[in-house]
This record gives structure tokens, C-alpha cells and sequence, in this order.
């Protein structure tokens, strides 16, 4: 932990789909992200990454889904806040940046206009103040000729300069923390790198917390303090990300960590390249979960005892912990 102080705390969350709501997406999901820190929470498609962060800013619909544990944002449930009450909560104290800029953004107004409406919406500015404080948020997130590309709309813009005018509306009330879902997934290395720098330095800047979104291993390790791997709707392993990758105590960490593309492992001494070994097989379904471990079907190292139940998630090192019955041979 960075700070001794929690600013988010999740407790026993699910999430259950369905006509009757009893489809259980995500379950047993528990951990803390602290002041100044974050926690990267990673996983392939359909692990439930997404829908756990966008419980925890109440946009899932009530019609389709229901969320149950405790999401407690500096001592206050949020599950227990009225949707006035949750309102003024999301945007002003939690902001979120989705994947893709163009479906958040408002293709008809100007970037500049969209973070003047926020800034009205949630702080008492008149029209003069928040244009200025929008274009000091543009220069902020490091965007060329601010003043001017105040005026542009979305589609005038490259991905990069979107997704940083999504960070410049996310960071306009000054959150305590900020959701990232997949916020470089659409974006070329290059920005992606520029985009991690700029996250990385407006956290020191403005002191925020980041639970951070992603099925991209190589970015855990660029940004994150702690690490929680999701599969199949479960934390599979947690632990601060230098134990998790020099010490990985999970088989489903140790296959992302492989698919990880790497020259020195990659390339023989002779120059030939050495086939990838990506994890064989796809995510489960949540309607066809096999028995005991989601994971086995997939895993090198079931045995009989694994598809007899769920296994717990257990220590399996100082501050690490793995629900995987043979973690200790790993």
C-alpha cells in the first residue's frame, strides 16, 4: 500500500443478470485501493473487468441487473445512496474514461463546450470561468494550442487527443479517484505510452486514486501498485505487481504473462523465433461454468480434486493471494 488511508473498499460484490436476475456475472469480489495508489484489475474478455468497475459507478440498470456486497467510497456505501444522491458522487468525487472517446463524446459539440458544461453542472462557474478552466484542463493533459483546439470536434481530432480530452473532463472536479476501462485499448504504442505518462503525472500532480481496467499485462506493469486478476467473474490472484510478476501463483497469471510478446525469450540465440504459447481455449460462458475451477478445462496443471469446487482464495505469499488449490508448486 502507498498510503495508509482507503479510499475505496469492495466487499463480497456481485453482479447477477438474468429475467430473474440470478445469472451470477461477477462474485466473491473484494479488495482496497488506497490514497495516491492504483490498482489494476486485469483479465481477458468477459472476465467481468467492466462490469465491476461500472457498478461501482452505478451505471448498470436496475432492470437488468443486481448488485449486491458493499462499495464503500471513504466510508460511504454507495450502493446505499439514492440516485440524486449518487449523482452527485459520479463525476464530481468518481470519474470514469471509457475505451472509446467517440462513443462518449458528443459528436455535435466541441470538446471545449462538452468540459464547459461539466464543470457548470457540477462547480459554480459562469461561462468566462469555465472556459477558462477548461482550456487550463486542455493545456493540462498536454493538448498543442489548447486555446484554438478548444473549437474542434471530436472528429477533427486523432484518438490520442480524444482520449486526453476525455481525461480533461474525467479530471475537471478534481476526482479523489478516476475509473479507467481500457482507456489505450484503441490507441497505437506510441500514445498509449504518452497517455500512461500523462496518468502517471496528473496522479502525482492531484493526488488521485486510479482503478485501472485492462486486459494488457505489459500496461500493469507501466502503472500499477497492486494487481487483481479476474477470471470467470472472480479474482483469481491479487498481489503488488512486483510479486506478480516475479512471483505469479496462479496458471491462468502465469499464461498472460506468457502471451506477453518478449525478445529476449522470443528470439534464439541463432535468430530463429520462437513460436508464442498463448492459453489454450476462451473465457467460459457465465450460462456453461464447468465444475470446481472455472479455470481447469484450460489449466496444465488440473488434477481430479480441481473441478470438485470453487477453490478459496487463499495466502499464498506475504500479501499475495491466489485461489488456486496448487499454488505452492508454482
Amino acid at each position: 500500500m502507498q498510503s495508509t488511508m482507503t479510499v475505496l473498499t469492495v466487499r463480497d460484490l456481485r453482479i447477477s443478470f438474468g429475467k430473474t436476475l440470478a445469472l451470477p456475472a461477477v462474485r466473491d469480489i473484494s479488495f482496497e485501493i488506497g490514497e495516491n495508489e492504483t490498482l489494476a484489475v486485469v483479465g481477458e474478455s468477459g472476465s467481468g473487468k467492466s462490469i465491476t468497475a461500472l457498478s461501482i459507478m452505478r451505471l448498470l440498470s436496475k432492470r437488468v441487473a443486481r448488485v449486491s456486497g458493499e462499495i464503500l467510497f471513504n466510508g460511504q456505501d454507495l450502493l446505499k445512496l439514492t440516485d440524486r444522491e449518487m449523482r452527485a458522487v459520479r463525476g464530481n468525487d468518481i470519474a470514469m474514461i471509457f475505451q472509446e472517446p467517440m462513443t462518449s463524446l458528443n459528436p455535435v459539440l466541441t470538446a471545449g463546450h462538452q468540459i464547459v458544461e461539466t464543470l457548470r453542472c457540477h462547480r459554480d462557474l459562469d461561462y468566462a470561468a469555465a472556459k477558462a478552466e477548461a482550456i487550463a484542463l486542455l493545456d493540462q493533459v498536454r493538448i498543442p494550442e489548447a486555446r484554438s483546439r478548444f473549437d474542434y470536434y471530436p472528429h477533427q481530432m486523432s484518438g490520442g487527443m480524444r482520449q486526453r480530452v476525455m481525461i480533461a473532463l474525467a479530471l475537471s472536479c478534481n476526482p479523489s479517484l478516476l475509473i479507467a476501462d481500457e482507456p489505450t485499448t484503441a490507441l497505437d504504442v506510441t500514445i498509449q505510452a504518452q497517455i500512461l505518462n500523462l496518468v502517471r503525472r496528473l496522479q502525482r500532480e492531484i493526488g488521485m486514486s486510479i482503478l485501472f481496467v485492462t486486459h494488457n499485462l505489459g500496461v500493469v506493469a507501466e502503472i500499477a501498485h497492486e494487481v487483481a486478476v479476474m477470471y470467470a467473474g472472480r479474482v483469481v490472484e491479487q498481489a503488488p505487481v512486483e510479486a506478480l510478476f516475479e512471483r505469479p501463483k496462479h496458471p491462468y497469471t502465469l499464461g498472460l504473462i506468457a502471451c506477453i510478446p518478449d525478445v529476449r525469450r522470443d528470439i534464439a540465440a541463432d535468430g530463429s523465433r520462437q513460436p508464442l504459447h498463448p492459453i489454450p481455449g476462451i473465457v467460459p460462458p457465465i450460462t456453461h461454468l464447468p465444475p470446481g475451477c472455472p479455470f481447469a478445462p484450460r489449466c496444465p496443471y488440473i488434477e481430479d480434486a480441481c473441478t470438485a469446487r470453487v477453490p478459496d482464495l487463499v495466502v499464498a505469499d506475504s500479501a499475495h493471494l491466489s485461489r488456486c488449490r496448487r499454488h505452492e508448486i508454482l
